[in-house]
């Protein structure tokens, strides 16, 4: 698992610092045992774990960085929630300041990135079943285990400040669970830790799954993909590793729209992938005003490059002025600004899909930084679009919905929520809108099939029965078209004519992208 993001404790040892351990019998100092002044002894039974601090200066509060993380632990288990919806508004809710957020953004996101691993480290620690655990305390122990095996922060002091926010908002008895289980886990490191779990483990999935912390299913379909795409097996560990790594933010500005002068001025640097790109250095993006207006935007450069390419390919008829463009799937607007703006900058319209209500109003949010002129929004299923505009538009975002497993670095929970159902109940609904795409381009048109997934059975099987069913089509080079609006180049090495980003390789999510053709 990543250790990037460790906090020095040097940086913190005014707010953890200063605890002595726990579970030391209270002794004079010739090691004979205390008593009081009637005689009685002091901290009776050796089974007991007691603090050195008297009871009075033991922790009885819930820093506010882990309690945020708690928070947020319990809102994604508890209410199905999203980590980076839920954790900027628990940030604000408890006025955290730069340090603190970056420290509960660490603990919160590493806690549920290391699930996995981390649960199998407590069950080890823990008599009985974790599922037989209160959720509450198993979200708690999770935090702890984080602080303790992958962050700078001294053993004493993770272990009594998490003690102390179990203590706060779960109870004391249950605190005293929590205190004895994490004094387990400190008895090794992570590494040694590992060594122990896997020790006489001869299966490579399982060894990678516990040692990188994703379920055992995914190891397996991330190793057949990277094969599917033509890429070694043995990359499977790099790609681990990559999930586990926090990502940098990626920042655009809107094309003709808006600048990144400010993010510059402000710590970013220039993204090194693509034009108008810059990589945050953290901290409150939203007290950018250009990000307030909408005209500087969070987007991952996987994202960024596939808008780009489509919007780029060349269509054999010169300007692009008048053309019409559809985002299939626009829902939250992400790439939908970006296609609007680069639209706006060529003299063509977008229209932007979203199905469910909700998206659709965040939609229109998203484009509102982009001259009305330009583009509208329809608020109805994508599989009906092909029917009721057949041949219409120009160029086709077909950006579906799909496992989501190339933005595991980005979405920490999501790996423990996917089971391989969900690839076999999205496969029809992705080959229905990718033929709603195809019937409402025109001919000359061009379609971009887009996954954050690079699972086969979500990109080039979906393309395959496609171009099977139709003798209209063809495929134009995606790798080709990434390289065009890319600094760097060298994107196109894919499976044939589809494209295929990588997170160890590209420093993007695992976007996939087929460019289909229908001919004139």
């Amino acid at each position: 698992m990543s250790e990037s993001g460790r906090r020095n404790p040097a940086n913190h040892g005014g707010r953890d610092g200063g605890n002595r351990g726990r579970g030391e019998r209270s002794q004079g100092g010739n090691g004979a045992v205390r008593r009081d002044a009637k005689g009685r002894e002091r901290n009776r039974g050796p089974q007991r774990g007691y603090s050195a601090s008297a009871p009075s200066q033991r922790t009885r509060r819930a820093d506010p960085a882990r309690l945020v993380a708690f928070e947020v632990l319990r809102a994604v288990a508890s209410e199905d929630a999203y980590a980076n919806l839920v954790l900027p508004a628990r940030i604000r809710h408890h006025h955290l300041d730069k340090r603190d957020a970056g420290f509960a953004t660490e603990l919160s996101y590493g806690a549920l990135r290391g699930q996995g691993t981390y649960d199998a480290i407590l069950a080890a620690c823990v008599d009985r079943p974790l599922a037989q655990l209160d959720p509450a305390v198993l979200d708690a122990l999770r935090i702890g285990a984080h602080q303790l095996l992958a962050m700078r922060v001294p053993a004493h002091a993770a272990l009594d400040q998490t003690v102390g926010l179990a203590r706060a908002v779960i109870g004391a008895g249950p605190a005293s669970l929590i205190n004895a289980v994490l004094r387990k886990v400190t008895s090794r490191s992570l590494p040694e830790w590992l060594d122990h779990l896997l020790a006489g483990e001869t299966d490579s999935v399982r060894i990678d799954a516990v040692r990188h912390a994703h379920p055992e299913w995914i190891v397996r379909a991330l190793r057949q993909s990277l094969v599917a795409h033509g890429r070694p097996a043995d990359e499977i560990t790099a790609l681990l590793e990559a999930d586990n790594a926090a990502p940098v933010v990626n920042l655009v500005a809107l094309p003709g729209l808006g600048s990144l002068d400010e993010a510059l001025e402000n710590g970013a640097t220039p993204g090194p992938l693509v034009a108008g790109s810059a990589l945050s250095s953290g901290g409150d993006l939203g007290r950018l005003a250009s990000v307030r207006a909408g005209t500087t935007r969070v987007q991952d450069v996987g994202s960024q490059l596939v808008a780009r390419a489509v919007a780029a390919v060349d269509l054999g008829k010169g300007s692009r002025e008048g053309e019409k463009w559809l985002d299939l799937c626009a829902g939250p607007g992400g790439k939908a600004a970006l296609l609007a703006a680069l639209a706006n900058e060529s003299g063509a319209s977008l229209l932007a899909n979203e199905p469910a209500p909700h998206r659709a109003k965040l939609v229109s949010q998203a484009l509102a930084a982009v001259p009305a002129s330009t583009w509208s929004v329809r608020t109805g299923d994508g599989r009906d679009l092909g029917k009721e505009q057949p041949g219409t538009f120009d160029r086709v975002l077909a950006d579906v919905p799909c496992s989501g497993l190339g933005a595991l670095r980005r979405r920490p929970e999501s790996r423990w929520r996917r089971t391989p159902k969900d690839l076999a109940e999205l496969g029809p609904l992705q080959r229905e809108l990718l033929e709603s795409a195809i019937d409402a381009v025109r001919p000359g048109g061009v379609v971009a099939y887009v996954t954050c997934s690079p699972h086969p059975a979500e990109t080039t099987a979906v393309v395959s029965d496609a171009l099977a069913k139709r003798e209209d089509l063809e495929l134009l080079d995606a790798g080709t078209a990434l390289d065009a609006v890319s600094l760097e180049g060298n994107l196109g090495a894919g499976n044939e004519l589809t494209a295929q980003l990588w997170p160890h390789l590209h420093r993007t999510d695992a976007m996939f992208m087929a460019l289909i053709r229908k001919k004139p």
